[in-house]
């Protein structure tokens, strides 16, 4: 049996636009081959292909059931996978993909550039993300194993999505075959070239994987088998990661619940990795109305809401302030972003300049807040401090 290290994926939950969460890793201690890993999840996918359909529910299985063309370390530096090497011309225009020749889909046919035309061509279709995909132009594939995509324009990030989670090869034999592939009955039932292949999958109980044994990285995957336990109720979740009936929780909502699980002995809590990947909690503005139709309006508020405060004290610590759409670790980040810390002075400035007054109590207006239903920190919370 492979020594697994409990370690929970856990992700805290941003606040406010403005913080992000810190899902998390798990690893072996030590790399023996065998054993199976059990992961605990709330997440009820609709089906397991990942070219169709968004989400965390579809990408945890999905990844493992299909290899794509390039994957990214935990650097942001694109690795090989199905593409063994790649060419980005000097235009930035065209990406020419150099496919390894020994990979198998799961049926034992093999994954060929028309398999990769397909898929990319069905992502820009179908995904809920397609505008990744949105300069892609055409596709050639001169051979068997070389992929040309002609681009309208330069995409800085067409090779990120071509990784794991957002460009999975889908075998054109099976989902060339005219149906809607939105609903293909394969959707269920996936045969990719991935690590490990579908055994099992009981809708909103249970998904089994097995290793690949022609798998066409050699020596992996370590392990012999994945199950993913479909756990709705939060409560029973959180025991069976305390008793151990499961390895690893890819994500996790609040950090009440991250707090609890640090203390239970052998289990560990790391983001390393997966700094990036974590949602972001915003306030959003109606721009139609006032007083939020004023600019100086806008950025009083954001100069009076209290980041620091809301990700240490609300977030008990297990998220980060952000100032983007875009997480301060990632790659695409603009540093140039102001910050708009928080400085009540500047916002009370702004807001006299908007015309704003404050009245005999104090108040210059009122707003209503909407907020999401979910975990108490991280919406109701935050929109009761604001």
């Amino acid at each position: 049996m492979i020594k697994i290290n409990r370690r929970a994926l856990l992700g805290s939950v941003a606040a406010i636009g403005i913080t992000s969460s810190l899902p998390i890793p798990a690893f072996a201690e030590e790399i023996t081959k065998g054993g199976t890993l059990v992961i605990a999840s709330s997440q009820v996918p609709r089906h397991l292909n990942p070219a169709v359909q968004s989400g965390i529910a579809t990408a945890v299985p999905g990844t493992q059931i299909f290899a794509s063309p390039l994957k990214y370390d935990e650097n942001w530096n694109p690795q090989p996978y199905l593409a063994k090497s790649w060419e980005v011309s000097a235009d930035g225009k065209t990406v020419t993909l150099k496919l390894v020749d020994n990979a198998k889909f799961h049926d034992g046919k093999p994954v060929t550039s028309e398999d990769v035309k397909f898929s990319i061509e069905t992502v820009k279709a179908n995904h809920p993300f397609q505008t990744m995909f949105a300069p892609v132009d055409t596709i050639d594939t001169p051979d068997a194993t070389t992929v040309v995509i002609n681009l309208s324009q330069p995409h800085p990030a067409i090779l990120l999505a071509m990784s794991s989670a957002l460009c999975p090869i889908i075998p054109k034999h099976v989902y060339g075959d005219g149906q809607d592939i939105k609903n293909h009955p394969a959707n269920s039932a996936p045969i990719g070239s991935g690590p490990f292949k579908l055994t099992e999958f009981k809708a909103g109980e249970q998904i089994t994987m097995e290793r690949n044994p022609d798998f066409f990285i050699d020596g992996r995957p370590y392990l012999d088998k994945i199950v993913i336990r479909i756990i709705k109720d939060p409560n029973a979740l959180l025991i069976a990661m305390e008793n151990g009936e499961a390895d690893m929780y890819p994500f996790m909502a609040g950090s009440q619940e991250i707090k609890r699980l640090e203390k239970v002995e052998g289990l560990s809590i790391t983001d390393q990795g997966y700094a990036a990947v974590g949602p972001i909690n915003w306030l959003a503005f109606n721009t139609v109305k006032a007083p939020l139709d004023k600019k100086e309006v806008r950025q009083a508020i954001a100069y009076a809401v209290d980041r620091d405060f809301i990700t240490k004290a609300l977030m008990r610590g297990v998220s980060k302030p952000q100032r983007s759409p875009i997480v301060e670790s990632s790659p695409f980040f603009n540093d140039k972003i102001p910050a708009y810390d928080v400085d009540l002075d500047k916002a009370n400035a702004l807001l006299d300049e908007a015309g704003l007054k404050a009245g005999a109590d104090g108040t210059r207006f009122k707003l209503t807040v909407d907020y999401i239903p979910g975990p108490a920190e991280q919406q109701q919370n935050v929109a009761e401090y604001l």
